[in-house]
């Protein structure tokens, strides 16, 4: 008798609809298991044998075939357990509710426990586009299926729990309960704040002019001056994720596994910070089992570069294409895999070997050649790409002894959503919403210039060398300026302040 049981397979962060077709014939027992499976696709016979066993319910006697369709595409992971051994016992006569309404999710331990698997909430969105109308997963998956709308979800511990469902008639499976985004939201908080920030008021303001845009930011300045602080504090004064944002987020995490289980759910901009380290695979992502890297795993949120010059330049360089096309194309020799990767990049940096070039507190030891040296791990088209070059100094004693607390986040936050709301009204209707990621044809139209604007940036553009490229980023910049200030027309003062944030541009001629 042969049978199907439906389950699900992901490729990149976009699940599809994997059959177990199960077929059992007289003859020697024996276990084939077909359509490209990987090592622990084929593992999954041992613990598919013993979960029935240790069960309590009979495995069936005979040539045992399973192909997991569509055979073309490789299938990785142990999610497939629980839909091969459903397949097997229906195969074999033991079920007697009929499963062709139900898919299967769910890894199989030797004693039956059904176990976490990764990557649940592009298969459920899946389930709902293909009409499926209900899904078994495992109870350690419920949180992250709370916020999936559109499918029956069913919960079990132990395979004999689906065993009873389906052949006893038991009503023993839980249904997950919906929870509202909103709540679990407001759950959240920021362990950094910039009002505990001291001094440093023009860097500040260059981190809301990035939020308010979604302009890449470089912070430059010595040991010690607070440019990790002020990047920590980045998030606090992002816009609101939204739902939609939240579940692109909460896929791409799922996937590599890396999901918080406390809420199932990314509820804050993501923050990550890879070690200087890092491999191009850790960044990128791919491998055999392909999962994102740490650039996709920003998505939506802040990918902070700490000493950025000490990472290889082969990995800064994979940066370019994300940071202009908002996703990542990872190329093997099995075939391609798009991630996902609109993302705030933040990085800093010393302006020199030792640290103090430029320091009004310290004096540099470097001579003009190091300088440079150090200055050129980081390509032209890499530095092109950030928008603002914010030089960092020390902090005076003044500041840091002061008892009074800055401005808080919140504060800061309000006037970046307001701006980010005319920017949303701006770009309606297209693939983006804010004002780094323009295209040409929007940079003409909503970037107009004045004459005397004009004469202010061609200045500059002469005097500091500027490429095309950042002469665009100036234009976005200062059209951001003017939203924060609610203005229609990009003024004379916000070019100015557009040009004061490519301090690297001028470091780079002074040298």
């Amino acid at each position: 008798m042969i049978t199907k049981v439906k389950s699900f397979g992901v490729v990149g962060v976009e699940g599809y609809v994997v059959s177990a077709e199960v077929d059992i014939a007289k003859g020697m027992p024996s276990y084939t298991l077909v359509g490209l499976p990987d090592t622990a696709v084929k593992e999954g016979k041992e613990r598919v044998h013993s979960a029935i066993r240790n069960s309590g319910i009979k495995f069936p006697l005979g040539r045992i075939v399973i192909n997991l369709a569509p055979a073309n595409t490789q299938k990785t992971g142990a999610i497939y357990d629980l839909a091969i051994a459903v397949g097997i016992l229906s195969s074999a006569g033991e079920l007697k509710k009929d499963t062709d309404d139900f898919a299967f999710i769910g890894e199989l331990g030797l004693n039956g426990e059904l176990k976490k698997v990764n990557g649940l909430l592009p298969m459920l969105i899946t389930a709902v586009q293909n009409k499926i109308p209900c899904v078994i997963i495992p109870k350690a998956n419920e949180h992250e299926a709370r916020f999936v709308s559109g499918v029956k979800i069913l919960t079990a511990k132990t395979l004999f729990e689906v065993y009873g469902y389906f052949a006893e008639n038991f009503n023993n499976l839980r249904e997950v309960e919906p929870l509202s985004f909103a709540e679990i939201k407001n759950e959240s908080h920021f362990d950094a704040d910039l009002k505990y920030v001291k001094g440093q008021y023009i860097a500040k303001r260059a981190l809301e002019v990035a939020a308010a845009g979604g302009h890449n930011i470089l912070l430059i300045g010595p040991p010690g001056s607070g440019k990790t602080m002020l990047a920590k504090c980045f998030p606090t004064i992002l816009p609101d994720l939204t739902f939609e944002e939240s579940i692109e987020c909460t896929k791409i995490h799922s996937i590599a596994g890396v999901l918080d289980s406390k809420f199932g759910i990314i509820t804050t901009r993501p923050f990550r910070t890879p070690h200087h380290t890092a491999s191009g695979p850790a960044l990128a992502g791919g491998g055999s089992n392909s999962k994102p890297g740490e650039i996709s795993l920003a998505h939506n949120g802040v990918l902070f570069l700490d000493e950025m010059p000490e990472y290889q330049r082969n990995c800064l360089e994979l940066l370019r294409q994300p940071l202009e096309d908002n996703r990542i194309v990872v190329s093997r020799a099995n075939g391609s895999i798009e991630y996902p990767a609109s993302f705030t990049l933040v990085a800093s940096m010393n302006p020199c070997p030792c640290g103090y070039y430029g320091s009004r507190a310290h004096k540099c030891t470097c001579n003009q050649t190091c300088i440079q040296k150090y200055m050129s791990r980081l390509s032209g088209p890499l530095l092109d790409r950030i928008d603002l070059h914010i030089e960092v100094d020390g902090v005076s004693y003044d500041d840091l002894s002061t008892t009074d607390l800055e401005e808080p986040s919140e504060n800061v936050r309000a006037r970046v959503n307001k701006a980010r709301t005319k920017q949303l009204e701006r770009f309606s209707g297209k693939d983006y919403y804010s004002n780094a990621k323009m295209s040409a044809k929007d940079v003409k139209e909503f970037c107009r210039l004045s004459p005397e604007c004009e004469q202010v940036l061609k200045s500059a553009f002469e005097r500091l060398k500027l490429s095309a490229r950042a002469y665009t980023r100036i234009l976005k910049v200062a059209r951001t300026i003017a939203d924060i200030d609610a203005s229609p027309e990009i003024k004379k003062s916000h070019i100015e302040e557009a040009i004061g944030y490519r301090a690297l541009d001028r470091l780079v001629n002074n040298h």
